[in-house]
Formats: C-alpha cells, structure tokens, sequence
C-alpha cells in the first residue's frame, strides 16, 4: 500500500541521514583509507547498475535479444555502453570504435519457505556453491582490456575467497566489501597464468528483522587499483518477499546459517513452537549477469550467459532445497537430519545422482 511504501522511504532515508552525520562526526571507521563520499558513491552505482539491468527501458538503450526457444532466461543488449560505463571504458579498450556492448543475462523464480536474508547470507559466503571461475575471469577481463574470448580458454583455476570489509551502515543492514577471488592453478601453466581477481560487492538485507525492500547482492569486477571512476558493471542476486506480514517470528530469531542448522537444535523446540518457521513464506528471487561483449562474439557471448544463468539457477535451487525443510516445524512434515547447509547440500547431490 502507498502507507506502507511511504513509511519504508522514510525510514530508509532516517538511517541514511544518521549515517551521514556519524560518518562526518568521525564515530564511524572506513577500511582502505576511503572517504566515505566515496564509499556511498560505489553502493549507489552498483544498486543504480543492477536495476537498470533489471529493468531493462528502452530509454536506457536496452533491447530484448532473441531466445533460443526456452524463455527461462531473457537476454537483452545494450549497444551504448558509454551511457551506463561512461567515457573511461569506452576509451580505454576501444570498445564503441570496435561495436561492442553490454549483454544482461536475466531469470526470475518463486522462492518457497525460504527466508530472502538466510538465502542471501549463504550466497555471500558460499560463493564456491554456485560461482564459476571462469566465468568471472571473463568478466574481469573484458571490463579492464581488449580480452574477449568466451570462457572456456581462460587459464587458472580459483581458489578461496577473502572477504575485505570496506564500510557498513550503522545498523549493519548494509555492507560494502571486497571479494579477493584467489588464483591457484593446477599445472604450472595454469599457475602463470591465474591471477588474483577482485570484486566490488554489496550486501543488503542479510538482517530479517530491518526494515527494508528486499535482501541483495550486487557484485561488479574491479581492477586492484580499485580507482574511484572505475567502470562498474553489477551483476547480482534480489530477492523480494511476497507477503511482507507473513514471518511473525520473535525478536531472538537467529540467522546464523551454523546456529540455524546446529545438530540437535531442533532438539530444544515443543511440537507447538513455530516461531522460528518461514512456512508459506514466497518470495521471488531475480538473477542478473551483465557481460561486455563486441558484435563478432555477441552470439557466443550470449549462449554463454544462458548457459551460465540457468546453471546458477539449478545451484539456488539445490541450495534452496536444502534450507528450506530444516526449519519446517515437527508437525507440518517429517524433519531431514540436521546438519551444516553444505552437507544437506551434498547429502541431496548424492542421493539425485544415484
């Protein structure tokens, strides 16, 4: 309802005020030496980025491509990269002297009992679960110098990420980090040519008990220079709930994704105690990849992000499985055996496999 819309603008631009003014008072400490203008200017462009990609208007240059027959997964072209980039990528790697663009690989699916910010919370920190190496070497290299070859020729293979706080609001609704992506290859080929590979990531929403629209993760490939006009190019994950009045859970929920799946957790509950159950919780989950690409490759670009997208997709879904019934209540169905998400996870793998 317009109230209710009304009230989360008002209160979203309260927290922005008050971070504001203790970000100028000095009470809040910024990580990389960065000012906190500038800080705010990054988590506008990647949140302005993604919905642009989202969204997809005409007005902002952008046009459906066509689709291989399967309509799970829209791709539309934008062939003014300048516009969204800016000046700086387009002179840099010559990319409107060579007639490239901007190709968004996008997918829509209707989460089930799972909370937006335990989801949101597992891709952050799971990014192995349902991240390809190689698809983010590409995405690196494209935004930083003519290297537009489609994944699959791409060297080196990822190791661990690092997390490296940059800022956060005041009431850690909202983070802006740093991925360290780690290169380690497998032969001494692969070792040369890996390298370490960075991503500008925004976290919003991973709190179910703040106010907010919805919970998200934006990401974008930076170079390690990390300049402040650097070209961002987001790509992400959203996640807005359905029913807004539906999770009547108390205040001590916990989102710990370890706590949340403990082993005997479900132990310490009464058959009647449902305060802690996402049931008929619905929401929608939208997915959106953007790739540079030049018009001698827009094709296979494009079969590229179809392919890419559907298997993220596949991997949230497994994901999702696996979250999803271990908070069920005793007598709403029979509880899996507890355990780590990863574990349920893999449990599930195994038994589809077979």
């Amino acid at each position: 309802s317009s109230a209710v819309l009304a009230q989360k603008m008002t209160i979203t631009a309260l927290r922005h005020l008050r971070q504001v003014a203790q970000e100028v008072s000095g009470e809040v400490v910024l990580g990389w030496g960065r000012q906190p203008a500038a800080l705010r200017a990054f988590s506008q462009r990647l949140c302005r980025g993604f919905n642009e990609a989202v969204n997809g208007f005409v007005d902002d240059g952008w046009s459906l491509l066509g689709s291989d027959g399967v309509e799970d997964v829209i791709i539309a072209i934008n062939s003014s990269p300048s516009k969204l980039l800016g000046s700086q990528l387009v002179s840099s790697d010559g990319l409107s002297a060579l007639n490239g663009g901007i190709l968004c690989a996008k997918a829509s699916m209707l989460l089930q009992n799972v909370p937006p910010a335990l989801l949101v919370r597992f891709l952050r920190e799971h990014r192995s679960e349902w991240a390809d190496c190689n698809i983010d070497a590409y995405s690196s290299a494209t935004t930083k110098e003519n290297a537009y070859n489609v994944p699959g020729s791409l060297g080196g293979i990822a190791g661990s990420q690092v997390i490296l706080p940059l800022a956060h609001t005041v009431e850690h609704e909202e983070f802006l980090e740093v991925i360290k992506l780690e290169g380690h290859g497998l032969t001494h080929e692969e070792a040369l040519l890996s390298k370490d590979m960075f991503l500008l990531q925004l976290c919003s929403g991973i709190d179910e008990h703040a106010a907010g629209f919805c919970a998200q993760l934006v990401f974008a490939p930076i170079d390690a220079s990390f300049a402040d006009d650097a070209p961002l190019l987001p790509s992400g994950f959203r996640v807005i709930p359905l029913e807004s009045g539906s999770d009547a859970s108390p205040p001590n929920r916990t989102l710990d994704l370890a706590s949340a799946l403990e082993v005997g957790s479900a132990g310490t509950r009464t058959s009647g105690d449902c305060g802690d159950t996402p049931y008929n919780l619905r929401s929608v989950l939208t997915i959106a990849f953007q790739f540079t690409y030049q018009n001698h490759v827009r094709d296979n670009v494009a079969a590229m992000a179809r392919q890419y997208v559907r298997h993220v997709i596949a991997s949230v879904q497994r994901v999702a499985i696996a979250l999803a019934p271990s908070l069920q209540c005793p007598h709403l169905g029979p509880r899996p055996p507890p355990g780590t998400p990863e574990a349920l996870t893999l449990a599930r793998w195994i038994c589809q496999s077979y």
